[in-house]
């Protein structure tokens, strides 16, 4: 069997709506991956040289300042498109926050496949628009929101995108799941200090909102609760 019939988010992925002729294709250009916790797989503004399916595992997609302090802008997550396909250069650096696995494709060859077949490109655009949202209401939650809105926003996000991405065993919004962030990347993606994002997470728990089983993992013991915190 090939690496495309054996694979776990088949479904989900981009690739979901081709045939079994046109997934052998794809899968004769692609390879399987695995990049370890920290490692790089993409740098911004290197050229554009690969695309990938995420297969499991988490990465953080991040941009530097002209000081060199790193900023997360998204994550990805099992199932998600990474890398830049019709383009030049990398527009961020795609890390790797747990161990991961990745199907991946020379961009060209990728882009190539892709113009031959239109039912890709409007996967590729469905992701595309998807994402644009997310960024939209990221930018709300950075620009407008307090800190404990942010934090409550952020534990939200993480429960809905952790589920749909099979992350967990639930159906619908994970109630228990492990962060893939430390407390101080979660302070750097929301744009807070790591003192206040402890409070907050302390706050929650004394108030009965969630449950902190460890540094990484979180119960969401009142999502009613959570969401009005959210604003």
């Amino acid at each position: 069997m090939t690496s495309c019939e054996t694979c776990v988010v088949r479904n989900r992925a981009i690739c979901a709506g081709l045939d079994d002729r046109e997934i052998a294709t794809l899968n004769a250009i692609g390879r399987r991956r695995t990049v370890t916790a920290g490692e790089s797989l993409i740098w911004e503004d290197d050229d554009s040289l690969l695309v990938a399916n995420v297969i499991d595992g988490v990465l953080k997609l991040t941009t530097s300042t002209e000081d060199g302090r790193e900023q997360i802008v998204g994550v990805a997550y099992p199932s998600d498109f990474i890398g830049r396909p019709f383009g030049q250069t990398s527009s961020a650096s795609v890390v790797a926050l747990t161990d991961a696995r990745v199907c991946v494709f020379s961009r060209n060859d990728f882009d190539r496949f892709a113009r031959e077949h239109p039912e890709l490109e409007h996967k590729l655009l469905e992701r595309t628009l998807a994402e644009l949202d997310r960024t939209r209401s990221w930018m709300m939650l950075l620009g407008r929101k307090n800190a404990s809105e942010k934090i409550a926003t952020f534990l939200l996000e993480m429960s809905d995108r952790l589920a749909e991405s099979g992350c967990t065993p639930a159906f619908g919004p994970a109630k228990r799941f492990s962060l893939p962030f430390s407390r101080q990347q979660v302070a750097d993606v929301l744009g807070l200090t790591i003192e206040t994002v402890s409070r907050q997470f302390t706050k929650l728990k004394n108030e009965g909102v969630v449950e902190l089983p460890s540094r990484r993992e979180v119960e969401i013991l009142d999502r009613g609760a959570l969401k009005a915190l959210a604003g």
